[in-house]
């Protein structure tokens, strides 16, 4: 799950240019990969030059853009492709304050000139009026208290995440207990009437308030089964040295839980002391959270170790969980640099931060964004038996991270409860099973083997959480294969089914298959038949169209066109890998005929 508010504006300008492609595939068009510059971009610098033309001509062109006076474009991110063009990200102010839906992506031709532009509002930004009837204060108290816990100071912004852009207040509220972990949320308030517009959790939960209930009903519970084998020979540390320079690299083992016995790399603090922490991949470090509800990883114990090696295998050692967080965030990362040239969650060059034993009986595993950590908790004891470390739990979580740096995608509501619900909400899912089940494909872990099953290591009777080939094989979110006008209210997991297959399809395409050790068989609205294209190359696109195409509230027709766009840009209009994108969206009933008037 994910939250729906916007963070700060202060967002670094950071240059992003083409690199490779999806490792070891041949492409018939330019690549999709990224790299970013580690400063922000100086006045004079190529970067510099692009912004200032994407901002000019983002006024220029108003009526396509719904920029208008009193509007400023703070730029999030630049993408510049191998074949010229260039894509600018803003998020907007309106007199100053935020705009909370305002985000849009300004396109240009390799000679900076307008090309178009991808916005999350449809209409202007521009408030009835810039005048509160509450109180900051007002609002504070408001926030507190429907979310349960201390309010921030409020912040005056504009809401224009729906039909009618709105003054309204924002306030981060924390220790909420309205929030699993006792999270903090972000509670947006009208600033005239008083009315809650929006309560959001601000961290995002594998586990949805909803299949927690679910499986409480079924009385059933998610025991994923753990390994207890010794390290297996040949996999040992690298001997200490009898002397050297401090801090340095050093290969080492652990004994994970899910995963086997996996290669770690590790950082030498002395002759015959180690600790969890990657320096070849930014810095990346798990610690523990020593069972209380830390979100500051500085508070964190370190992994420390003499030899070298990590865990046993087994739950009561506390470095196992670590071992499975340490091998799965490096492999998120891994993949995603490997096939997009992606340095980072965001693109920036810095590790990601993972913390284990979050909380006291703790049943879930979460993304948190301030942090940028992964929080591991224990389990409940109840239903959840052991710690949710599991690889592809924390590549789809990781994801968030990834959306959350791009196109921020949001849900249209979020109940009493926590769920989540609308389209760009489920796409936002979606996106995180696609490509964690990509970390399992990348990662090729003989004891986690890769599949197009989302959760199949976690006990669960039906054997998975959910699957990409046929989503509505999962009875305990009661996924959907295809789009209908209901998709739009319906929970983000159970609609997440809609571009999952759409994803799959044109992977791999329709019918009776088996790949690696599942046997799949993925049905068609129309009754079609859909020839894949490869998984390599569906990747790419979706990455793509994720990066340059969405933004906030991009809706499954959007992402339609969005994949579209991104196979234009890779294979060329005419190319079979377009052709089979528009037959994989009109295979789940998403298609240009049946777009809805009024969506956002």
């Amino acid at each position: 799950m994910r939250r729906a508010h916007i963070r700060s504006l202060a967002v670094a300008v950071a240059v992003a240019t083409a690199a490779t492609g999806l490792a070891g595939t041949a492409f018939a068009a330019p690549s999709t990969g990224d790299t970013r510059a580690t400063a922000a971009a100086t006045a004079g610098s190529p970067a510099a030059a692009v912004v200032e033309a994407a901002r000019a001509a983002a006024f220029a062109h108003a009526s396509a853009t719904g920029v208008t006076d009193g509007d400023e474009l703070a730029p999030q991110d630049v993408l510049i492709d191998p074949e010229g063009a260039r894509h600018v990200r803003f998020v907007r102010t309106h007199q100053g304050m935020p705009v909370l839906g305002g985000d849009l992506v300004v396109h240009l031709t390799e000679r900076l000139a307008y090309a178009g532009v991808t916005r999350a509002a449809d209409r202007t930004v521009r408030p009835a009026t810039v005048k509160a009837k509450l109180t900051a204060r007002q609002a504070e108290t408001k926030a507190a208290a429907v979310a349960g816990g201390r309010a921030a100071a409020a912040e005056l912004v504009v809401d224009a995440r729906g039909a009618t852009p709105s003054l309204a207040y924002q306030v981060r509220v924390t220790g909420a207990d309205t929030t699993g972990a006792g999270g903090s949320r972000t509670v947006v308030v009208d600033a005239l009437t008083g009315k809650v517009r929006s309560n959001a959790p601000d961290s995002d939960e594998f586990l949805s308030p909803r299949l927690l209930d679910t499986l409480r009903e079924r009385d059933e519970t998610l025991d994923p089964a753990t390994g207890t084998a010794p390290q297996a020979d040949g996999l040992t540390a690298a001997p200490a040295p009898g002397a050297g320079a401090y801090p340095s690299t050093a290969a080492g083992t652990g004994t994970s839980l899910f995963a086997g016995t996996v290669k770690l790399t590790t950082t030498r603090t002395a002759r015959t002391s180690y600790l969890l922490k990657d320096p070849t991949r930014w810095g990346t470090e798990t610690r523990d959270a020593k069972g209380q509800e830390l979100v500051n990883f500085a508070q964190g114990r370190k992994f420390t170790s003499t030899n070298n090696k990590w865990g046993n295998g087994t739950v009561s050692n506390r470095t196992s969980a670590a071992v499975d967080a340490q091998y799965g965030v490096t492999q998120t990362l891994d993949f995603y640099k490997k096939t997009f040239g992606r340095k980072g969650i965001k693109n920036n060059s810095k590790g990601a931060l993972a913390m284990v034993h979050f909380g006291n009986k703790v049943g879930n595993a979460f993304w948190y964004p301030d942090c940028g950590c992964m929080l591991y908790g224990d389990g409940d004891g109840d239903l959840l038996k052991k710690p949710l470390v599991v690889l592809d739990v924390t590549g789809h979580e990781l994801t968030h991270g990834v959306v959350d740096a791009t196109a921020r995608l949001e849900p249209t509501r979020v109940d009493s409860q926590g769920n989540q619900y609308g389209e760009p909400g489920s796409l936002n899912e979606s996106l995180a099973d696609i490509f964690g089940s990509n970390v399992e494909f990348s990662a090729n872990n003989p004891k986690n083997p890769p599949n197009y099953l989302v959760g199949e290591k976690l006990g669960l009777d039906q054997k998975f959480l959910r699957r990409l080939d046929r989503p509505s094989l999962d009875r305990l979110e009661g996924a959907i294969d295809y789009w209908s006008p209901a998709v739009y209210n319906t929970e983000v997991h159970a609609g997440s089914g809609v571009s999952s297959h759409a994803y799959y399809l044109l992977a791999e395409g329709s019918g009776r298959k088996t790949i690696g050790r599942v046997t799949y068989n993925s049905p068609t609205y129309d009754r079609s038949t859909v020839k894949g294209i490869g998984r390599a190359k569906a990747t790419a696109i979706y990455y793509r169209a994720l990066t340059r195409y969405m933004v906030s509230s991009t809706d499954f027709h959007d992402a339609r066109i969005a994949t579209l766009k991104a196979a234009k840009d890779l294979y060329g209009a005419t190319s079979v890998e377009y052709k089979t994108v528009n037959k994989s969206w009109t295979a789940v009933n998403v298609t240009a005929a049946n777009t809805p008037a009024d969506r956002h």
